[in-house]
């Protein structure tokens, strides 16, 4: 059932996102990326030359260099064909994305990394969900764009590039034209980023951590930051900053994710200044203050250090980290939704993140 909201058109988009018009890229001029890459034969290429390298693979930076192909396991404990937890019109994401219809997120099971305090870890650890082929992870994207959704969002897709490609040259030839957003750990390849150049339209990193023994104690990858920056610099390199249409919805750009994490600030200190000095200050970011134990940091006594939720003075001061590195362009909630015509807000932030945005 499509979900619309009233007021969608009348709005007003934050400055922060669309800076008075400097961000904003009229609807009618805006193509998907991935049109023109299969108008040239090139999305095909791509999808044939990914999995093929299932066959000794090194689709994240694991580099297992297992036979994916013929249903070997590695790391990510991904075969040939991609895993799916779930597939639905989230409107919990950010408001650029959900827009009244909702974001068409494809939530794929396992993941490459193995974070202790993992909110979802029935899916990306126990993976949870069913194997698709290509044609039913078509027509998935396919049945998303006509519910009305405003996007389709690949959530956790480093493991599964060549399984995407392989549906999207289906999806697009059966009529997907939706805006492609890849919704990912950063913890990719430098290739599997370099095929989806001219595929994907939004990336949606999440920059974790940046000291190398809090990325091997809490993400089981001492190698993460370093991954990190390689793929966000180049995701950046392919879009640009987030740009939005004259609603506010996302068409191209990135948008960084960073979750603030208990006793941790010294990593948002560093993530922080290196988006600003080697990205740009103009790069669109959410910080999020949703962090709660979960998983292993819930129940191992080894991380009691992170087994509790941050505090209002935690948030307001990795906020401020960011301002003081010269970024500006954070997200907000500011789009309310009428689901099934009963005049709603989706839950707001916090009181302490409130709080902390108005003092600053």
């Amino acid at each position: 059932m499509r979900i619309f909201d009233g007021n969608a058109h009348s709005s007003t988009t934050p400055f922060e996102l669309n800076g008075g018009g400097r961000f904003v890229l009229s609807r009618k001029d805006f193509v998907p990326a991935y049109v023109r890459t299969f108008e040239n034969g090139i999305l095909q290429e791509r999808a044939e030359e990914a999995i093929k390298s299932l066959r000794s693979c090194r689709v994240c930076p694991r580099d297992c260099e297992i036979d994916r192909f013929n249903n070997k396991i590695g790391v990510c404990k991904s075969g040939r064909l991609a895993r799916v937890a779930s597939a639905f019109p989230h409107f919990g994401e950010e408001d650029c994305l959900r827009g009244w219809n909702g974001s068409g997120t494809i939530f794929f099971s396992w993941c490459n990394l193995r974070c202790v305090f993992c909110q979802n870890f029935e899916t990306s650890q126990f993976g949870e969900g069913a194997e698709v082929s290509a044609s039913e992870l078509a027509q998935i994207m396919l049945d998303l764009q006509d519910t009305g959704c405003h996007n389709i969002n690949f959530v956790t897709p480093e493991h599964v590039v060549p399984q995407i490609l392989e549906a999207l040259v289906i999806a697009v030839e059966r009529g997907l034209r939706l805006p492609l957003v890849y919704n990912t750990s950063a913890y990719d390849s430098i290739e599997s980023i370099q095929w989806m150049d001219g595929v994907v339209d939004v990336y949606m990193p999440d920059f974790k951590l940046w000291d190398a023994e809090h990325c091997r104690k809490y993400l089981v990858a001492s190698n993460y930051a370093e991954a990190a920056r390689k793929v966000i610099a180049a995701m950046h390199a392919q879009v640009g900053e987030l740009i939005v249409d004259g609603n506010g919805l996302a068409l191209r750009g990135v948008l960084v994710r960073h979750l603030v994490m208990p006793g941790l600030l010294g990593d948002t200190r560093q993530i922080m200044h290196w988006i600003a000095q080697n990205i740009s200050p103009d790069t669109y970011v959410n910080m999020m203050d949703q962090y709660y134990p979960a998983h292993k940091a819930e129940t191992e006594p080894r991380f009691t250090e992170i087994n509790r939720g941050i505090t209002a003075d935690e948030f307001c001061g990795a906020l401020q980290l960011a301002r003081n590195a010269g970024l500006w362009r954070f997200d907000t909630r500011w789009r309310p939704v009428i689901p099934h015509g009963a005049p709603v807000w989706l839950p707001r932030m916090r009181a302490h993140r409130a709080a902390c945005v108005k003092a600053s």
